[in-house]
This record gives structure tokens, C-alpha cells and sequence, in this order.
């Protein structure tokens, strides 16, 4: 396997529940050794097809390096609630970070997120910047920059998002033959990469339940419907205006390469790229160590 240590939960690491955004959000914690009640808070956004398990590791490193670590279950994801509303609008998902916030009682936290994580660090870092000290994103872009700007090469390594609009078929294919389809799409993402059953099993268990599959793709389906709201022009696709760090894989097959490139405009208040080189999509699970130290090295700057 392609990493840099095993992915391991640490015993004892359950998941916890609390209210936030009018519905019932599961998280994991990890604390740091002593100042835990005054220690900064990090949040820690999974994307697909994943699950916060695949961040225990780092929700460990960062809670080392003296802060408060928090990975929820995004919406609909196990065992966080399915909303009875279906929405799963890009605002909505950065109205539940805000929440998220509110909820563990600090005026600001640090965000960090992968994939549709990355999606909702984005807005909540736009809706509310005076909420969020600065933001981290792994392996998506600025939304105006992969949204409105994608080119033809992006446009074929995202088609399995045009496949996620179609009824039905989608959630047919990726529960055949234990899930081959999606495990494969996931190795495509990240080359060379093998996955291990400390991602894979939480994973499954989540999309068995065809209501948990149905929200994830919910995710890529409310996608089109943000094109026609106030807020998406409004914000979502406006320049961030919080410090950020963008990481992305080099080899990442899902979000190309040239995909983060002249994006310098669309952060009005700090930007920096970080290549990780030798590392595709999913490099939390491939260079633990190296995707942690860019983290931690942008957190204790801001």
C-alpha cells in the first residue's frame, strides 16, 4: 500500500452526537493533553466516498500539536442524521459548519476538508468569515475556479458527476458485486493506491443502507440547482476572504493538477498552493504524515 503509516482508530475513539442545524450530527474527537478547554478548535470535513474515520490520524497529530480536533459525519452520512428535507444545497452544507461552531462554543475555528469537506469549508468560510480564523481544503479547488472554468480534461475525470444525475442506476451500480464499482472508481482517484479495510469497511457499512447512499449522491445532485440561487452568486462563488491553504496530489485522476492553477484572484485575504507530489485524491490515507505537516504548518501561522 501506497502510505506513509497505517490508518488505525485509536481504541476507545466512538463517536459522539449533538444538535446542530436542526438535525443530530455524530462526531469524533480527539484532545489535546492538557489546555483542552481553551485549546483552538479544528474542524475536519470528510468528502466521498469516505467517511471522518479515514481523519482519525490526523484528528490525533493535530490534538498533539495542542488543539481541539473534530471530525463530524458529514449529513446523511452513518451516523450522523438523514435530513428529512433532503437538502443538501453547498450553503446548507456550510450553514452546518457554522453550526458545528456555534454548537461547540468558540466566536471562531480553524476548518479543514476534503473533497465535498473542501465544498463546505468554501461556504462557511463564505457565508460567515468572521466565523472561521482560516481554512484548509484537500483535493478541491475554489468553486468559481472547478465550477464555471473546467476544462475538457476536467470535464471527462468528473464524469462519474453527470452518471450521479441519473435515477436510480447510480445507486444500482455501486451496490453490485460488494461495492467493485466504487472501490474501483476511488483506486482511479488516488494511482496506485490500495485500500485497506480501515477505509473500506466504514465505508460499506455506510452505503449498505440505500438511505445513506441516497444522500451522498444527493450531494453531486443538488449541484445544478445552486446555479439558479441568490446566494451561490451572491457568495459561494465570490473570493474567500479568510486565509487559506489549498492541497492537492499530484497524481490526484479526480481533480487534475491544472484544475488549481490561477485561482491566486479568488482568495482576497491570503493564498497558498501546496503540492503533495507522488499522492492522488485521497492523501490523508496515502501521506499521513506529510498532508498533517502542511496542515499543522498553516494552522500555527494563523
Amino acid at each position: 500500500m501506497n502510505t506513509e503509516t497505517d490508518l488505525a482508530p485509536p481504541a476507545g475513539l466512538v463517536p459522539r452526537y449533538i444538535q446542530a442545524n436542526g438535525m443530530e450530527f455524530a462526531y469524533l474527537e480527539a484532545l489535546p493533553a492538557v489546555g483542552a478547554d481553551t485549546a483552538p478548535l479544528v474542524l475536519v470535513l470528510h468528502g466521498f466516498p469516505d467517511t471522518a474515520w479515514s481523519f482519525v490520524d490526523l484528528l490525533e497529530r493535530v490534538a498533539a500539536a495542542g488543539y481541539r480536533a473534530i471530525a463530524p459525519s458529514m449529513r446523511g452520512y452513518a451516523p450522523s442524521e438523514v435530513p428529512e428535507n433532503g437538502d443538501y444545497s453547498i450553503a446548507t452544507l456550510g450553514q452546518d459548519v457554522l453550526a458545528l461552531i456555534e454548537h461547540f462554543g468558540v466566536d471562531r475555528a480553524f476548518v479543514v476538508g476534503h473533497d465535498w469537506g473542501a465544498v463546505a469549508a468554501y461556504a462557511a468560510a463564505a457565508l460567515r468569515p468572521d466565523r472561521v480564523r482560516a481554512i484548509v481544503t484537500a483535493a478541491v479547488p475554489h468553486l468559481r475556479r472547478f465550477l464555471l472554468r473546467p476544462s475538457r480534461a476536467q470535464i471527462a475525470a468528473s464524469h462519474y458527476i453527470f452518471k450521479f444525475q441519473m435515477p436510480i442506476w447510480p445507486e444500482r451500480k455501486i451496490r453490485e458485486d460488494d461495492f467493485a464499482w466504487l472501490v474501483d472508481l476511488a483506486r482511479s482517484w488516488s494511482p496506485g493506491w490500495i485500500p485497506g479495510d480501515d477505509y473500506l469497511l466504514p465505508l460499506k457499512a455506510n452505503f449498505a443502507e440505500p438511505e445513506r447512499l441516497k444522500a451522498a449522491l444527493a450531494y453531486y445532485r443538488a449541484i445544478p440547482g445552486m446555479f439558479f440561487t441568490r446566494v451561490a452568486w451572491q457568495f459561494l462563488l465570490a473570493p474567500i476572504a479568510v486565509p487559506a491553504r489549498v492541497i492537492h496530489g499530484a497524481n490526484d485522476a479526480c481533480i487534475l493538477a491544472h484544475t488549481f492553477s490561477d485561482s491566486e484572484h479568488l482568495f482576497s485575504a491570503g493564498y497558498e498552493l501546496v503540492q503533495l507530489a507522488d499522492v492522488g485524491h485521497f492523501m490523508n490515507i496515502e501521506a499521513p504524515e506529510r498532508f498533517a505537516d502542511a496542515v499543522l504548518d498553516f494552522l500555527k501561522r494563523h
